[in-house]
């Protein structure tokens, strides 16, 4: 045991501090969704669908989607464009990609059943250690460490470790230290009572600590550090890019989209005509007129201002001014750009940016009394 660890567990009461935890988690957990099964598969979705996305919003997601996706077969058997479209919105949509890769994987050598070895689940493309130790834990009550940014931050508040736990070799301490002190009987509630604890109590900003219940064992609360804890690295400057876009719509009253490359941000998701803006140059609007006529084989007869979206993804904030751009073609519209009815947009996954020019788009209709 390193140094870290041995000072960080010495004197330290494990077995009290497992009951307080386990009792106040079985007493006091949310009542969600993937608590009530013990299916290894809808509890890995919700694993994936709640990395970097809150609670509240993943809910009615991960209900959509397995009222969609009931079985593990059921997703194994899916077309892409299915699972974007019930994917639309979350974002991080390698996510639910790599995820349905690991799930066929499982239907083909383990005949659709989810491994509980950790070693060949964590095999599997897409699963991380966390990951693999969320589903281990919930699902098979094992005693596995399930490591993420919020269980970092609450041991290192309990136990006082002044790492930096934005680097990788801090995280394999804590998962050191959650395989000390977990409670090898109550594996599944241990984990989950940290996850909900740090979601509920020991929280990033303003930590509750009159109302944890395993306060008497914090050093950092009993050090008055709670509030200078987690140590951890300044995030990168977030890249800023701007686009112009278009709601296209042809003299036959259908819409303009089409298919974002397969690799790169966004892969495979449909979108509205855009081109990226040079800031510098004057001809912004014009150079966008030409490249629609040109790309679309269309000639553009009004282009209004429609709205600006901004959108801020892991690495990378959008800036799109949109337009609404009417246009009359002369035979089939250009590849790779499709023509669509409205009523057949709904079929489609696009990101939020393009979610948002559609919404403000409708917007416009309702407040000319040409929509409802």
């Amino acid at each position: 045991m390193n140094e870290i660890l041995h000072n960080a567990l010495k004197d330290f009461h494990i077995e009290d501090f497992q009951k307080s935890l386990v009792n106040w988690y079985e007493a006091e957990k949310r009542d969600l969704p993937w608590r009530r099964t013990n299916d290894p598969y809808k509890i890995w979705v919700s694993e994936v669908m709640l990395q970097q996305t809150r609670v509240d919003t993943v809910i009615p997601y991960y209900n959509r989607f397995l009222e969609k996706f009931p079985t593990l077969q059921d997703f194994a058997e899916a077309q892409e464009d299915e699972i974007l479209k019930a994917w639309e919105g979350l974002g991080y949509y390698s996510r639910v990609r790599n995820l349905q890769s690991a799930v066929r994987e499982v239907a083909e050598i383990y005949e659709g059943r989810v491994p509980e070895n950790i070693d060949e689940f964590q095999a599997l493309k897409g699963v991380g250690p966390y990951t693999a130790g969320a589903v281990m834990s919930i699902a098979f009550n094992k005693p596995e460490p399930a490591v993420d940014g919020n269980v970092m931050r609450v041991f290192s508040r309990i136990f006082s470790i002044e790492e930096d736990i934005a680097k990788p070799k801090t995280r394999k301490l804590f998962e050191e230290l959650v395989k000390e002190v977990i409670d090898p009987e109550n594996p599944s509630p241990f984990n989950q009572g940290i996850m909900e604890l740090g979601a509920l109590i020991c929280t990033p900003q303003a930590p509750s600590c009159l109302l944890c219940p395993v306060r008497e064992h914090c050093k950092g609360f009993h050090e008055g550090k709670e509030t200078m804890l987690p140590i951890k690295q300044t995030k990168k400057k977030i890249k800023n890019k701007k686009w112009i876009a278009a709601i296209v719509m042809t003299d036959t009253g259908e819409f303009v989209i089409r298919k974002r490359p397969r690799t790169g941000l966004l892969a495979s998701m449909w979108e509205y005509p855009n081109w990226e803006r040079d800031e510098g140059d004057a001809r912004n609007l014009e150079t966008f007129r030409l490249s629609l006529k040109e790309e679309l084989g269309m000639d553009i007869q009004t282009m209004e201002p429609l709205t600006t979206v901004k959108h801020v993804f892991s690495h990378v904030e959008w800036e799109m001014d949109a337009y609404v751009v009417k246009g009359l073609l002369h035979h089939k519209i250009n590849s790779p750009y499709l023509q669509v009815q409205e009523s057949q947009l709904a079929q489609y996954a696009f990101p939020v940016p393009f979610q948002k020019m559609w919404e403000a788009y409708k917007n416009t209709l309702v407040n000319s009394g040409k929509g409802s």
